[in-house]
């Protein structure tokens, strides 16, 4: 399974990645700003979709709205 990013490039376990898009969070207030990084994500059996800590909390991000630095 090739897992990519926005842009095509290829993203591995451990990659930090940038958000390209405001996000909101489902079942919160709360609102993910553009440009905010995402460390050391985490791979999941969906090649759509990484884990990775943002803000003190683990969360389950697309990775249409990822690009990796």
């Amino acid at each position: 399974m090739e897992v990519k990013d926005s842009n095509g490039t290829g993203l591995n376990e451990g990659d930090n990645v940038q958000i390209i898009k405001d996000l909101k969070v489902k079942g919160s207030s709360a609102v993910l700003k553009r440009g905010t990084m995402v460390k050391n994500i985490r791979l999941t059996d969906d090649e759509g979709e990484i884990e990775g800590k943002v803000e003190k909390t683990m969360m389950v991000l697309k990775t249409m709205f990822l690009k990796k630095v």
